[in-house]
């Protein structure tokens, strides 16, 4: 089924809806990050499917074929890159593909499993983002004439970072493994990141350099978990 299956017609792009009528998947999974795909897909005229794992990613797929998947690369349960590749080799493709991330290494990872294109966070453009998708577009896609589009960046709802924060302190109330460390660093400090969260982006590479390091970590993640609680509790505005 494609994303168009099962309407009596497409809508067509207009000059302030340029995504009119396409569907973005977003594999991402960062309430926050979440939010701020909403919205740019909402000012652009596309409708939106969040998928917040690679398994749950993998069941979306199964029913429908959206025109665009956007892809973190952090995921609790495995890489974005490997869903990457696995869309980038399926027959029909879909016709765009998209990594995104905050660290800055993604970049290279993304493009070499084959997406078209990379988005880094905070993605809060929503010019930006109507120029990546539109441009990977094949041409008979690709909506005419001139775009009318206000680049007043995205604010995501501030409720959404609380709910990232729960996630993280659900994540570091189990077991500290050096799989669920690297992936609640990660979460950690791009979601902080985008939030414009110094102080727990700062936490987050003290915690990824201690154990780069080899050095005890019991102090950096404690550190953390009372950031993150501070968080919860409201006390520190984002």
């Amino acid at each position: 089924m494609t994303d168009s299956d099962g309407l009596t017609s497409i809508p067509r792009p207009t000059a302030t809806r340029p995504l009119l009528g396409m569907t973005v998947l977003v594999v991402e999974d960062s309430r926050y990050a979440c939010d701020a795909m909403r919205l740019l897909c909402l000012r652009s005229g596309a409708r939106i499917r969040r998928a917040d794992c690679l398994q749950s990613a993998r069941r979306h797929l199964h029913v429908y074929r959206p025109t665009v998947a956007v892809i973190d690369l952090g995921l609790p349960d495995g890489s974005g890159a490997d869903l990457i590749a696995d869309l980038a080799d399926t027959m029909p493709r879909i016709s765009v593909i998209l990594g995104t991330s905050g660290d800055s290494f993604a970049e290279d990872v993304a493009l070499a499993a084959g997406a078209d294109g990379f988005l880094a966070k905070p993605v809060d453009s929503v010019m930006a983002f109507q120029t990546m998708i539109i441009s990977k577009l094949p041409p008979e896609r690709q909506p005419r004439g001139v775009r009318m589009v206000s680049d007043d960046p995205v604010h995501p709802d501030p409720l959404a970072y609380r709910d990232d924060m729960a996630h993280a302190a659900d994540v570091l109330g189990g077991d500290s493994d050096a799989r669920t460390l690297d992936y609640v660093t990660s979460f950690l400090r791009g979601v902080a990141f985008s939030a414009g969260d110094h102080a727990l982006v700062t936490a987050a590479e003290g915690l990824a350099g201690a154990r780069a390091e080899g050095r005890p970590t019991k102090p950096d993640i404690a550190h953390i978990a009372r950031l993150v609680q501070d968080r919860l509790a409201q006390r520190v505005a984002i």
